[in-house]
């Protein structure tokens, strides 16, 4: 049994098939799916899928590409919402410096904004990271965030980040790269990430894993990242299927 520690099954892209997506993954293993809600069209999304499967959780809270859209109601709704039960996590939130979207400086105060909030409800963060490692760590450190500690979604960073997020209580999850057959970085990380601190995930309709690159992804599909941290870890993939499943009913407490 698995856990897909991070999806997007409300995506448009699933639009003609999204039940059969979803039937697929159960019937391959994957016992438990935290869906992600990004903004006001997906927060609501995001809860009618976790209303509609009961081994499907959420996730919700405002993304860095779309920081300069959130007002002080916004944050005000998401903390509200956190009081549903199968909310488990505020994110994904974070920095995004690769895509023009939003100005660094709304991104920053965003984040910090959430990770306050986070605090305030005591829920851990899920971490969205493109091009900003150091002021990530940065205002995971300044805010205190290792109180509620959480999950580097998708990672990318270092070695030496993934150690100093792990100081902070946080979890390292791997998506589709790390199968990629070039992905030099994600495979040393997950190859010296403790395996009490591992996580999996795709990221679905994105980062497809091999042998599927290039196509859309789902969740089904983590297992091939499983497979991947098996073979790095010299382990059968059963023991990687319990460990990462325990590890996330850990930090997002399921």
């Amino acid at each position: 049994m698995l856990v897909d520690t991070h999806a997007h099954l409300n995506d448009e892209q699933f639009d003609e098939d999204r039940d059969q997506v979803i039937k697929r993954a159960k019937e391959t293993g994957i016992e438990t799916i935290i869906n992600i809600g990004f903004n006001r069209e997906t927060i609501f999304t995001t809860l009618e899928l976790i209303e509609q499967y009961d081994f499907i959780y959420g996730a919700i809270g405002w993304h860095p590409n779309d920081a300069h859209e959130m007002t002080d109601d916004d944050l005000q709704w998401i903390e509200e919402l956190t009081t549903h039960p199968k909310i488990l996590a505020i994110g994904e939130i974070g920095l995004d410096y690769y895509w023009d979207y939003a100005p660094k400086d709304v991104q920053q105060e965003v984040f910090r904004k959430q990770i306050q909030m986070a605090k305030k409800v005591k829920l851990p963060i899920i971490i969205h990271d493109r091009d900003a490692h150091q002021d990530i760590c940065s205002i995971l450190k300044e805010e205190g965030a290792g109180e509620i500690g959480g999950i580097m979604h998708s990672f990318s960073g270092s070695v030496e980040m993934a150690k100093e997020c792990m100081e902070m209580g946080f979890y390292i999850s791997f998506s589709g790269p790390v199968t990629f057959k070039n992905a030099k970085k994600p495979k040393e990380v997950a190859t010296e990430t403790p395996l009490d601190r591992i996580l999996v995930e795709t990221d679905a309709p994105f980062l497809t894993p091999e042998p599927f690159r290039g196509k859309r992804n789902e969740s089904s599909y983590v297992r091939f990242v499983a497979q991947k941290i098996a073979e790095l870890k010299e382990m059968d993939i059963e023991q990687i299927e319990k460990i990462t499943t325990e590890n996330a009913k850990r930090i997002l407490r399921f």
